[in-house]
């Protein structure tokens, strides 16, 4: 069963577990699920409101994008123990033969670079979040203005912990030039979105 079938409480209990996945990697993706949910959440409540008509195409388009990113972010909750789960099974394997050597090698090499791939892309998908946001901020329901500022949180709280896993794979990423793309796009990501998320929520707060 895949982990974004499971109950909450079910979820919480195998986090809190000594199980290695789901880790901070499902962690962050679930964040950017709920910041994404969030925002669709606030769009329905400023679509079809007569007093927000101002607002009505931009929330439309806000909320398609939304619903999106939502898959998006859900699939990976699982990608991200998927992923860990094959580098664990690679580590596993026999190392007996030269060739059972290199199978390995290669097997942990492939593993990796699809536990970094993964989290760069919760990344992209926190970015293209808050660029969502910002459509919002100051042309939405005001009533939900708290809950936008959420979910700006849960966004930058997805980047971050995604990072994380990017940055911890990136000494096994074979491919020096791969190696070395994953790390300046994340750090060209992380500080936009950081600059990004404290204007939006400085704005919100300011708007209480």
């Amino acid at each position: 069963m895949k982990l974004i079938d499971l109950k909450m409480n079910e979820y919480l209990d195998i986090l809190l577990s000594d199980a290695p996945a789901p880790g901070g990697g499902s962690v962050s993706a679930l964040a950017g699920a709920q910041a994404a949910a969030l925002m669709g959440m606030v769009c329905d409540l400023t679509i079809g409101k007569a007093k927000y008509e101002d607002y009505q195409e931009s929330c439309k388009e806000a909320k398609a994008k939304a619903g999106e990113l939502y898959r998006g972010f859900a699939e990976a909750i699982d990608k991200d123990t998927e992923a860990f789960n094959l580098v664990a099974a690679a580590f596993k394997m026999p190392k007996e033969t030269d060739e059972e050597k290199a199978a390995r090698k290669q097997a942990i090499a492939d593993g990796t670079l699809e536990a970094t791939k993964v989290p760069y892309s919760v990344m992209e998908m926190a970015a293209a979040g808050l660029e969502i946001a910002e459509t919002m901020v100051g042309k939405s329901n005001p009533n939900a203005a708290s809950d936008l500022g959420v979910a700006v949180l849960n966004l930058m709280t997805c980047m971050k912990g995604a990072w994380l896993n990017v940055k911890i794979n990136l000494p096994g990423v074979k491919d020096e030039n791969l190696a070395a793309e994953y790390k300046a796009g994340g750090e060209k990501m992380l500080a936009k979105g950081e600059e990004t998320a404290k204007k939006l929520y400085a704005e919100i707060e300011g708007s209480l």
